[in-house]
């Protein structure tokens, strides 16, 4: 398992054990953690998952495909620090990762 904590935007924290090889996204919405919508399940098809990862753990996750920059460039509340954690694999490596999230996911 690995220590994921997930920041509501009004500064409310909530760290989970996440299983390894499930999503950012999977692993929030099986915590009940508010704030990620996930509309579309985890098929990238919308940005209502959108993150903010910090720049010390960007290396420690895949890199962005063109298709998950187009969904976020759609995003309300975007910056270069945003994701989609549907993309992003759960690794032992992010034991300890801290997750933002925008004030909406519209």
């Amino acid at each position: 398992m690995v220590k994921l904590t997930y920041v509501e935007s009004n500064g409310t924290e909530h760290t989970v054990d996440v299983d390894e090889g499930l999503s950012i996204m999977e692993g929030a919405v099986s915590n009940s953690i508010p704030g990620i919508d996930a509309d579309c399940g985890g098929g990238c098809a919308c940005a209502t998952c959108m993150i903010f990862v910090d720049i010390e753990w960007k290396e420690k996750i895949n890199p962005m495909s063109e298709e998950e920059e187009s969904m976020i460039d759609f995003h309300e509340y975007k910056d270069e620090n945003s994701r989609l954690s549907c993309q992003i694999p759960v690794t032992a490596e992010m034991d300890g990762m801290i997750l933002k999230l925008p004030e909406s996911q519209q």
